[in-house]
């Protein structure tokens, strides 16, 4: 599927003994550590800094232009968007072949959900990476065995979190300039906030500033040419998505079905996967051809592939209604986003996709500051000793997770959610000193003629992030 997201020397001795010592801690896990470790120094042995490589006259024109595309990006990335460029994509590596990395995707043959992976650093994950596709189509077959679903695809960037600087790859330096840019405002948003055992939710987000970030970037510096063909791409993106979505659902309620013996619901998955890709072909017919998705919509889907997919989409439509309710404001949407990330799991993805935590209660026409949405403002997340004590810490106080210590299982720690019981503050946003507000689902065709809005709303702020 043609995804729009799918220096100095990088500190690679310090991460390859941690990671080495990590794999100590398990004999079957060193194998896959070695390799791992090996990919990285391969990709640190063929980086050279862009400036070199525009300085050679035996780098090919194309790659050249690219590579002064990219620089013009990553300075738009640090402007417009608050992205921190830390030490990425100041360097070009020629890895010569198609993809930097191959993940394995799995999940079981009558079960929507992901297998995964825990590893230092990213936490636990939905994929295991590998810089070899022999390698990971050998262990693809190997769970395929065991009885799941598997999916190999191609990686054509990643992010290293911050742990080593990033450099720009061949393996999608020759994409269209749109796609180009999405995939470097989807890393760099990686690196700016990560959270880790939450594929899904850092996978929306990076996706989320992607998309706005290449909108913003074509309202600068695209041609009318460029953006009505972006808006068309992603048109064709949204309704590839949306019948994958549909799919998924159904694929939902015929596995939670409990009355359904294994035979039915093997029945019904395949009847599902039927109807998907018959509205693949409906799509080709409507579009008078595939444009760019023929080999997508003609691979085989299971389990393991539409939640692959599908994992970068569950909650793109939380985060930018999230990123609506702060006007466009990304610095605003980013402290949101991490306070969410400090949530549990189950709690922040409740809270994402509700309307109660998402919509203002206000009687104002219009969305507010998501810290409005709440009511009393962003609460605190501490941790408590006892219900007491959070009660005692807020007058709204409510424990949202108990965890027991892990040596000592008698004793118990408390999550809380709360609203600091001091005074209530009243702030004034007034829409004229904000940010204007920026359209987030379309690209304005006259971008110089925006207009701030100029009336205020007042909101009731208890805990600002």
């Amino acid at each position: 599927m043609p995804r729009e997201h799918f220096g100095q020397r990088r500190h690679c001795i310090g991460f390859t003994l941690v990671a080495l010592a990590a794999a100590a801690l398990s004999g079957c896990a060193l194998p896959y550590y070695t390799q791992a470790v090996g990919g990285e120094i391969g990709i640190m042995r063929a980086e050279r800094p862009i400036a070199r490589v525009l300085a050679d006259p035996a780098t090919p024109p194309a790659v050249a232009h690219r590579l002064r595309y990219v620089l013009k990006v990553r300075r738009f990335a640090r402007t417009h968007l608050g992205l921190a460029l830390h030490g990425n994509y100041r360097d070009y590596a020629d890895l010569h072949r198609p993809y930097v990395v191959w993940n394995v995707f799995a999940a079981p043959r009558l079960s929507l959900t992901l297998k995964r992976w825990c590893f230092p650093f990213a936490g636990c994950v939905a994929y295991r990476g590998y810089f070899s596709k022999t390698a990971a189509e050998h262990y693809a077959r190997t769970l395929a065995h065991k009885g799941y679903d598997v999916f190999v695809g191609g990686v054509p960037a990643f992010a290293t979190l911050g742990y080593l600087d990033d450099p720009v790859l061949n393996t999608f330096i020759g994409y269209s300039r749109t796609t180009i840019a999405h995939i470097i405002f989807h890393e760099l948003a990686h690196d700016l906030i990560y959270v880790p055992n939450a594929t899904t939710f850092d996978e929306s987000f990076a996706d989320t500033v992607a998309a706005v970030g290449v909108h913003r970037y074509l309202e600068v510096e695209g041609t009318p040419a460029e953006r009505a063909r972006y808006l068309r791409r992603r048109a064709r993106h949204k309704a590839v998505i949306a019948l994958m979505t549909a799919c998924r659902r159904r694929l939902a309620g015929v596995y939670a079905n409990r009355a359904l013996d294994p035979r039915q619901k093997r029945a019904g998955r395949r009847a599902a996967y039927r109807a998907l890709d018959a509205g693949f072909r409906a799509l080709v017919h409507r579009w008078h051809g595939s444009h760019g998705y023929g080999a997508f919509f003609r691979a085989r889907f299971n389990n393991a592939r539409l939640g692959a997919y599908m994992s970068y989409e569950n909650l793109v439509p939380a985060f930018r209604r999230l990123l609506a309710l702060e006007d466009g404001d990304l610095p605003a949407f980013f402290a949101v986003v991490r306070w969410y990330g400090r949530l549990p799991a189950p709690f922040r993805d409740r809270e994402l996709r509700s309307r109660a935590g998402l919509v203002s209660r206000g009687a104002t026409p219009e969305p507010v500051n998501a810290r409005a949405a709440f009511g009393r403002g962003l609460p605190e997340v501490l941790w408590a000793r006892s219900a007491r004590a959070c009660r005692a810490a807020s007058t709204t106080g409510r424990i949202i997770k108990r965890k027991p210590l892990r040596y000592f299982p008698f004793m118990v720690r408390n999550k809380c959610l709360a609203w600091p019981s001091s005074a209530t503050v009243t702030k004034a946003y007034p829409r004229a000193s904000r940010s204007p507000a920026r359209p987030i689902n379309t690209i304005s065709p006259h971008p110089s003629k925006r207009t701030a809005r100029s009336a205020s709303v007042t909101v009731r702020d208890r805990f600002p992030i």
